[in-house]
């Protein structure tokens, strides 16, 4: 099927064959997963989207594609319009639209691996109300018209070492059953990819830029585990670091295990485990408690190696990057440069610290307009050429063992325009802001938000994301459940209370569609501010991400001497940290690059 029509047609064809009027494609995994492997990537097979977070709904002869302001511009550009309707989230929902088109007898259908429960009774509710039922499918139908499908990666799984992860499994485990037997259940399952593979120290290659296993567990009140994974992805090292309490099944004995509980009590997290795995549950007759992933939290608040590692990955990093920002500087201005070359050549820059594993996320490189596109995704057909008096935006971000980094620099190749410089500072003064906060213990996230945000509001100005989310350590770029976002945030996690010891990114933006795009992103790690006279604990921010930032575009009459004293103590420190690992001419580079304002 080569067109997204002809797609769209054999689903809808294959629907009619199940005696379904409707289908619900949500661009997800069966462990809930933000990034996922090729195997799942059915919304992009459907529609064309490249995004990372969306779904889709089909009904009768309609069908629209849900994302948020992300992905504004980017949805209307690779999903045709005249087959797919756009609708913002989180204005709307693909729920919320089901039941606006729904008549009396029409049967939706969804796959109860790839949504939570409480979607589902939500869902299931609204289309009730307009006689319509939610049926669960036993075998998703995109799968049976995909053709060429990938298969589930079989890559091998790899010990992390506690070297790098500051804690055994042993030790995660312990404390684990220690909460279970405190809440009287005598096991929890463990879906989610980043949770698995933080508890058992193991680390994996299934998902693109994520290093995780595809797996389930289920952890006992004895502190022993049932690991549900393909078992050729076990080497003998492996084996011998899971040790005797770690049991490994095939992976897909794992909906069988989960019906052996009967009248147990066993632990579930409705945000990660799916409907599929509550149904088996309460099916095999366990008394299914509804609980937050035991791992999520412990996993955020990272231990002194886990920061430590972190630092040192950042100082590595910010090294590769300033490096290209050097190179950049002088090549950029004789042309011949695209987006996809930019990319690449920072790229070799990590690569060259020689312990680089992945990237931590398709590198967003985005000249002039495709900078105005938060999540623009570079690619040989859409790359365009870096020229003068344009913006340059770069969203890149690094695998190491010690650490994940994630950082965005906006660059002016030749001059800005006034309205340029404008934007630009009030995007600074907002990261400035949040950068030197100091705020109460159990802040929340969203008491922070408005922070990054209130110079652009000034101006009547925004922009469609949220200003921080949670950074893994050697895992995921994004994790939860800690995040910086406004209270209109589709997403989880803005009301978190924020701890010690977790690292969030901070980076406001601005975008103008068909022009340019900024962004400053750094990530910062929470950590305890001593106050003289304090008369109670407070918290702040430490910059974990160390490179310029372009001071070509800072209007400095618009920032105040504390905001110009916040960016001349910053570069200071990247003089400092970043420079003795560079040579000559790049050192001589940064410290013009970095000149007091």
């Amino acid at each position: 099927m080569s067109t997204i029509r002809d797609r769209l047609a054999a689903l809808r064809s294959g629907l009619a064959a199940e005696q379904l009027t409707g289908f619900v494609i949500p661009l997800t995994d069966e462990h809930m997963s933000e990034y996922v492997g090729g195997y799942a990537q059915r919304l992009e097979w459907l529609t064309g989207f490249g995004g990372s977070a969306g779904s889709a709904a089909v009904i009768g002869d309609k069908a629209a594609i849900f994302t948020d302001g992300r992905y504004t511009i980017q949805v209307r550009e690779q999903v045709p319009g005249d087959v797919f309707d756009y609708q913002d989230v989180p204005k709307t929902s693909a729920a919320q639209w089901l039941a606006e088109h729904a008549a009396a007898g029409d049967r939706i259908g969804y796959d109860p691996w790839l949504h939570t429960s409480h979607w589902v009774e939500s869902t299931g509710r609204q289309l009730a109300a307009k006689g319509a039922a939610l049926v669960a499918v036993a075998r998703n139908p995109i799968d049976g018209i995909w053709t060429g499908r990938p298969a589930p990666s079989l890559a091998r799984l790899e010990v992390h070492s506690d070297e790098h992860a500051g804690q055994t499994s042993a030790a995660k485990r312990a404390e684990i059953a220690d909460g279970l037997k405190a809440r009287s259940a005598d096991a929890v399952v463990v879906a989610a990819l980043d949770s698995i593979a933080w508890l058992l120290n193991i680390r994996g290659r299934d998902v693109s830029r994520t290093p995780v296993a595809l797996a389930f567990a289920i952890v006992h009140a004895d502190a022993s585990v049932d690991l549900f994974t393909a078992p050729e992805k076990l080497s003998d090292e492996v084996r011998a670091h899971l040790g005797t309490d770690v049991r490994v099944h095939p992976r897909d004995s794992f909906e069988a295990a989960l019906g052996g509980f009967r009248g147990k009590a066993v632990m579930a997290d409705p945000a990660s485990c799916v409907a599929a795995i509550f149904a088996a549950l309460k099916d095999g007759g366990a008394c299914v408690v509804e609980a937050r992933d035991p791992c999520v939290l412990a996993k955020a608040v990272k231990n002194p190696v886990e920061i430590a590692g972190t630092i040192a990955a950042h100082h590595r990093d910010g090294a590769a990057l300033t490096r290209f920002l050097h190179w950049f500087d002088g090549e950029a201005p004789k042309g011949g440069l695209d987006e996809m070359s930019a990319a690449n050549k920072l790229k070799q820059f990590r690569d060259q610290t020689n312990v680089l594993e992945d990237l931590s996320f398709d590198t967003i490189s985005g000249a002039g307009p495709n900078a105005a596109i938060p999540h623009y995704r570079v690619s040989d057909a859409s790359s365009r050429p870096i020229v003068m008096d344009s913006i340059y935006l770069v969203d890149s971000g690094g695998q190491y063992r010690d650490g994940t980094t994630d950082v965005t620099r906006t660059m002016i190749v030749g001059t800005p325009t006034a309205e340029m410089k404008d934007r630009f500072t009030r995007v600074l003064k907002g990261h400035i802001a949040l950068a030197r906060a100091i705020f109460p213990v159990g802040t929340r996230g969203v008491q922070l938000d408005s922070l990054a945000r209130q110079f652009l509001w000034e101006a009547g100005l925004d922009y469609n994301h949220g200003t921080g989310h949670g950074v893994g350590s050697y895992l995921s770029v994004h994790e939860g459940p800690q995040r910086i976002a406004a209270a209109w945030s589709s997403q989880p996690g803005n009301d978190e209370p924020l701890q010690a010891g977790m690292i969030l990114s901070n980076e406001p933006g601005y975008y103008k569609a068909g022009e340019y795009g900024i962004r400053i992103e750094n990530l910062v790690l929470v950590e305890e501010r001593g106050v003289p006279g304090a008369e109670k604990e407070l918290l702040g921010f430490r910059e974990l991400t160390l490179a310029p930032i372009d001071r070509n575009l800072i209007d400095v009459p618009l920032l105040t001497p504390a905001e110009r004293q916040w960016v001349d103590n910053y570069h200071a420190r990247v003089r400092a940290e970043i420079g003795p690992q560079l040579d000559d001419a790049t050192r001589t580079w940064l410290a013009a690059a970095t000149a007091p304002l």
